[in-house]
């Protein structure tokens, strides 16, 4: 049900949307625990859905990041929303989706005149800084075995004095996003997504590893790869292949690394003052 009080209007969304995003369902609501948790909660009840669903909160009083870290924000400064797509398969295919999503949002926004790059798996930076976070999580359609992915997407738009106080980091914030109308904002992520999600469910990752690489914050760069703050592993930031794994140099040659629960930082050599992200 609509909130006549939310930032964002579905009909005008819809109003806005290209042909790659006039099948998808919008709702908007002004306050939830995890836009993410909604709909998997929904597909976990309901066993699939009727098709593709985005829905976008206000406020997320129980915001998640990857693993498990939770995702802050002040009423209004985050546009924060989860989309609900069905793809064919299998699970393992699904492995550079986190990275494709990152394709299409750094794209758009980019070209509403704010430049980012994209670090890997899941973030986008400005200036060196956190502007957006990315987080997939997936169920299997209990109608015929198909996949569904909820697609959850937090964009900093401002960062009040006092939240960037509890965060302990500065943020990168986007003004000139924030004064955007909320519906256009809305409706220009979702018609890039939407194409690049259908893109992706025919051909997977491959097509888009050049425009990653092209995006890459930290190509070139030393790296290291940390799990509960152990060093797994140390080397320079090559890119991606062909199915999203992070491509490594290191002192024993080549390395892919696949997405998990590991947190990618600049060695400390490498640093330049930005404390990086997870």
């Amino acid at each position: 049900m609509n909130n006549p009080a939310t930032l964002v209007s579905p009909a005008a969304v819809t109003a806005l949307c290209a042909a790659s995003a006039s099948h998808v369902a919008i709702e908007a609501v002004f306050e939830t625990g995890s836009t993410n948790a909604d709909l998997l909660a929904r597909l976990n009840q309901l066993g699939t859905l009727p098709g593709p669903l985005l829905r976008i909160a206000d406020q997320q009083s129980a915001g998640r990041g990857r693993a498990g870290r939770s995702w802050l924000s002040a009423p209004g400064a985050a546009l924060m929303f989860s989309l609900a797509w069905r793809f064919q398969g299998p699970l393992h295919r699904m492995t550079g989706l986190p990275m494709a999503v990152g394709v299409a949002l750094a794209e758009t926004i980019a070209g509403l005149g704010v430049p980012v790059q994209i670090k890997w798996p899941n973030d986008l930076l400005k200036g060196g800084d956190k502007l957006a976070g990315i987080l997939v999580e997936t169920c299997v359609d209990k109608t015929d075995g198909a996949i569904w992915a909820v697609i959850g997407t937090g964009i900093n738009l401002l960062m009040p004095d006092a939240l960037e106080q509890q965060i302990g980091r500065s943020v990168a914030a986007a003004p000139w996003l924030a004064q955007m109308d909320r519906n256009a904002l809305v409706a220009a992520l979702l018609n890039r997504l939407a194409a690049v999600l259908a893109e992706f469910d025919d051909t997977g990752f491959a097509p888009f590893a050049e425009r990653w690489n092209a995006l890459h914050a930290w190509h070139g760069r030393e790296v290291m790869l940390l799990d509960d703050g152990q060093v797994l592993q140390q080397g320079r930031a090559v890119g991606v292949d062909a199915i999203g794994r992070l491509l490594l140099d290191t002192a024993g040659g080549r390395v892919e690394v696949l997405s998990g629960d590991v947190s990618l930082r600049l060695s400390p050599e490498q640093s330049t003052g930005n404390t990086p992200c997870s």
